[in-house]
């Protein structure tokens, strides 16, 4: 080893302890620091006990969480800039409810069309044929497979339902800030995003089948209007979720009623005056 040559070790540590491999020292202190900065500005997340049973919420202690990093900032307002990634910080959704009921009405009045129209249409040699989702229910669990019966019942019809249900209860508690259950709000929520994703299994099959089955003369499977209303059903349902804020749940407080503003005289009244 030559003199003046620093040993491995100390050329280990000069790169930058804790360095991935291939990042020179340069970049590695460049991005500690930047990690520094971020740190010392962002607030860490802390377990908070309320007194008495009340939960005090990010919004009461002054904390705001960016939607797109999960970086949270303490005393920032809505509309500022979030200084990681620059997305524009908001304590809650813009027009939630609005929205969310918007949505809701539009899936709850396509659900109808959806379970009385036909989904799929077959034509064979023995005539045309359409069913609705409740028709191939039946027909399948007479036929014996109930097991698949069960499955087009649960997923075309009581998930559809059941999203409907409890979205229709988030938003009715949440605009009336209620305190009851907040915990099980909270957890309903988390499961329609769960199960949400089921939602589409006659879509794909009546397409697959569609796509599959089109022997000219024999048989012809086409898709019928419900399909189209089901999809819609599907989608608003989707966007409802998408659009209402969870953390609507937890705002127990009434909202601030704006302060009235005074009545200015007439730009004439204002000029006689002077």
């Amino acid at each position: 080893m030559s003199e003046g040559r620093p040993p491995a070790g100390d050329r280990s540590e000069a790169a930058g302890e804790g360095a991935p491999p291939g990042m020179s020292a340069r970049r590695a202190r460049a991005l500690r620091a930047r990690a520094a900065a971020l740190a010392a500005r962002a607030t860490p997340h802390t377990c908070v006990h309320g007194g008495e049973g009340d939960i005090a919420t990010a919004r009461q202690l002054g904390l705001c969480e960016c939607h797109r990093c999960g970086a949270v900032w303490q005393d920032a307002q809505d509309g500022e800039h979030c200084e990681r990634c620059g997305a524009r910080l908001r304590h809650r959704k813009t027009d939630s409810i609005r929205r969310t009921w918007a949505l809701l009405i539009s899936a709850a009045i396509m659900y109808l069309p959806a379970n009385l129209l036909p989904v799929m249409i077959t034509k064979s040699l023995f005539g045309t044929q359409q069913d609705t989702i409740l028709s191939g229910v039946i027909y399948f669990w007479v036929s014996g497979s109930y097991g698949l019966a069960a499955l087009i019942f649960t997923a075309s019809f009581l998930v559809p339902l059941f999203k409907l249900a409890a979205l229709f209860v988030l938003v009715v508690l949440a605009q009336r800030r209620s305190t009851w259950r907040q915990r099980e709000r909270a957890r309903l929520y988390h499961g329609l995003e769960f199960i949400g994703r089921w939602s589409m299994l006659d879509v794909f099959v009546v397409s697959l089948l569609a796509g599959l089955v089109q022997i000219k003369g024999f048989a012809v499977i086409t898709a019928g209007v419900g399909i189209g209303a089901f999809a819609a059903v599907v989608v608003l349902t989707m966007l409802a979720s998408l659009s209402f804020d969870p953390r609507l749940t937890w705002d127990t407080e009434p909202a601030p009623s704006p302060e009235p503003v005074a009545p200015t005289a007439p730009i004439a009244a204002r000029e006689s005056i002077a």
